[in-house]
């Protein structure tokens, strides 16, 4: 009994081999190596080895840390843009108004800001048709002589808020312009008369501008004068 068994579980197992050869018999050796399965190591694979310049952190506790790190240095950014928007929106908010102002002298022509520095005059750095005074924003503004508001506007343009007055001085047709004034610091309206002196605004930096100052224009019968010149011949 023992001897059949041994026969009929080993005899599958070896069938398909002996039907290889007809010469012959063959051992179990032999079937063995003709039969096996072959194996191929990955032994000729290249091994990358990583350094710690291809990463940041190598434990929970130092991603948590540069997470943190990145965090301050962008509430720090944030912090500082924020400053920077309010002191340019404080250097262009209305300033205080004190509309009893005027300004000083007799003269049928003022001088429309005091306390400012000479900056750029007529023509000077391309098309530039009047002449730049520089003061801090909020200087009190007022208009060079009587006449009748023809522009009034927070957005005139370039010139940001500005003013333009019409006049008749000496017989001529005058007009004078105030550009880069601050956001509605504007004390006249189209259409007012207002008096030689009389305050219309505040120095701002408006418009096409970089730095609080006045830009002041003169047109004469249509055309356009060096209004530095024109002021310092006629202002009193």
């Amino acid at each position: 009994m023992v001897g059949g068994l041994v026969a009929t579980v080993a005899l599958p197992a070896f069938a398909a081999g002996a039907a290889k050869t007809d010469e012959g018999s063959v051992t179990v050796q032999q079937m063995a190596v003709d039969d096996a399965q072959t194996f191929v190591a990955a032994s000729d694979a290249n091994a990358s080895e990583l350094t710690r310049e291809s990463y940041a952190a190598t434990t929970a506790e130092e991603i948590e840390k540069k997470k943190a790190e990145e965090a301050a240095a962008e509430r720090a950014r944030a912090a500082a843009a924020a400053a920077a928007a309010a002191a340019a929106a404080a250097s262009r908010s209305s300033a205080p108004i004190d509309i009893a102002m005027t300004s000083p002298g007799s003269g049928e022509v003022r001088w429309p800001i005091l306390n400012f520095t000479k900056g750029r005059g007529l023509w000077d750095s391309g098309y530039h048709q009047g002449v730049d005074l520089l003061a801090s924003c909020g200087t009190p503004l007022y208009a060079a002589a009587a006449g009748v508001v023809k522009v009034s506007q927070e957005s005139y343009g370039g010139y940001g808020v500005g003013v333009s007055i019409d006049h008749v001085i000496g017989g001529q047709r005058v007009n004078t312009l105030y550009g880069h004034m601050t956001y509605g610091s504007r004390q006249v309206s189209v259409g007012q008369t207002v008096s030689a002196g009389q305050l219309i605004g505040f120095v701002g930096s408006t418009g096409s501008s970089t730095a609080c100052h006045l830009h002041f224009e003169v047109h004469i019968n249509g055309g356009v004068v060096d209004p530095w010149a024109w002021l310092q011949s006629n202002a009193g």
